[in-house]
């Protein structure tokens, strides 16, 4: 490959050239009104507007970026997360284009997309899967029913859903009455069906997730695992690999199952498979996100692997570098999402980043999406930057975190930077004693 386009924006994009940079591949970088400042259109080889400042009318619109693609003769795209990153639509219109999709086919991004398609195919192929439903639901009538026969409390949840949208916990038939058109009709909002299932509620429970990689000769390994259980309104806030929590020979059968699970869609290229462990040890398929995820860096501290080089090997038809028996973790790595928001409501506090200097400290990786002077806009998921702070323990992780976040100076708007602070301090946290009711329970939120 000689070129390739991003379809994406801010952190990730930003990442997306430095890799490809180091390898001597030309970037094509798109951007809209809101985003003509930020550092990755600066750093891209070519840099191409296409739109106004909402999704809708810019990084959603996939044949404008396919037309882009094909005026600047790229080999390739690449998605990154969020925005077009799992539309099988957008990568068949990628394909028929003669350009290569950064990514797995669109066949596996479709039937792991809908969330019952992709619990009914684990179940399959022997993966456990969460008790409950693998047909859609079509009225909360039937939801009771069910309900009653698998257990409350149950999650009730979008086929198509992501981010925890659509995403509700029911205690019982009240609460499912409650929220089922609600969650329903979010559902059809924003991602265009309200099909719904629901799943037992496991509590007090950890996520696990676990990064795998693909080639097209039939290649499977795994990164191993990442923590992601310190979680607000069902989104991730911290990630850190490995996970306190996991023993080695739980370690391995989750890992043994993840490799199990993209086998049986014949996975190819970076992805995730994503799941709930009990506290008792018993664990169960969540979803799989075919695609990059934000907190790869933490598996790349931990292995020495670049991720994106990875991708951009295994589009151009290389066989993956490494077997599982060469993969090693080594040492410790946490990511902080430092964001523009309230750090007690969790709600956007878009803004001017008035003055932002940041701590000179070792061990310290900082992928950010903005720069002093950039203005934080309400068009997109305010994510200023990421911290991922690696180390040969856990214990010296914390320390470097607890010193950047004092250290760190930043203005203009409200970050979640007191919120870091005080889980920092939290003796669950520090002892890897956390579940994904942490910030639901704990007082961590106030500053």
């Amino acid at each position: 490959m000689k070129k390739i386009l991003i379809a994406n924006r801010g952190e990730i994009a930003l990442r997306i050239i430095k890799t490809s940079k180091e390898m001597g591949i030309e970037t094509v970088a798109v951007f809209s009104d809101a985003d003509k400042d930020l550092p990755y259109v600066k750093a891209a080889d070519y840099a191409v507007h296409i739109g106004e400042s909402p999704v809708a009318k810019s990084y959603l619109l996939s044949d404008v970026i396919v037309e882009t693609a094909i005026n600047h003769k790229v080999d390739a795209v690449h998605p990154g997360y969020g925005l077009l990153s799992e539309n099988d639509e957008f990568a068949k219109k990628i394909e028929a284009a003669g350009i290569k999709f950064i990514g797995p086919s669109p066949q596996t991004i479709e039937s792991m997309g809908d969330k019952i398609m992709a619990r009914r195919t684990m179940q399959q192929a022997g993966v456990p899967i969460v008790p409950g439903t693998i047909e859609p639901i079509e009225d909360v009538e039937e939801a009771v029913k069910l309900a009653e026969q698998i257990g409350y409390p149950v999650m009730l949840k979008a086929s198509s859903g992501g981010g925890g949208i659509g995403m509700v916990k029911c205690q019982n038939e009240e609460d499912l009455h409650k929220h089922f058109i609600s969650s329903q009709q979010r559902a059809k909002n924003f991602f265009g069906s309200g099909r719904m299932f629901i799943e037992k509620c496991i509590e007090n429970a950890r996520h696990i997730e676990v990064q795998i990689v693909g080639d097209t000769k039939g290649n499977i390994v795994h990164l191993f695992e990442r923590d992601c259980s310190v979680q607000r309104r069902n989104q991730k806030v911290v990630e850190e690999s490995p996970s306190p929590f996991l023993t080695e020979s739980l370690r391995l059968k989750i890992t043994d199952a993840a490799v199990n699970a993209a086998k049986a869609v014949n996975y190819v290229n970076a992805g995730t498979v994503e799941f709930v462990v009990s506290e008792t040890g018993e664990f169960y398929f969540l979803e799989m996100n075919t695609r990059l995820q934000v907190e790869h860096p933490v598996t790349e501290s931990i292995t020495g692997i670049d991720l994106v080089r990875w991708q951009l090997q295994i589009a151009d038809g290389e066989e993956l570098p490494l077997a599982q028996a060469e993969i090693q973790n080594k040492g410790h790595a946490i990511e902080f999402r430092l964001y523009a928001e309230d750090p007690v409501t969790f709600f956007p506090s878009p803004g001017k980043i008035e003055k932002l200097v940041w701590p000179e400290l070792k061990n310290v990786r900082i992928d950010l999406g903005y720069e002093e002077g950039n203005q934080v806009t309400p068009f997109y998921d305010p994510m200023i930057a990421k911290i991922i702070v690696s180390d040969f323990s856990r214990e010296a992780c914390l320390k470097t975190a607890a010193a950047f976040f004092n250290e760190i100076q930043i203005s203009g708007l409200k970050t979640n930077i007191p919120l870091f602070q005080n889980i920092l301090k939290e003796e669950g946290f520090e002892n890897g004693d956390y579940t994904t009711d942490f910030l639901a329970k704990r007082s961590v939120a106030k500053p």
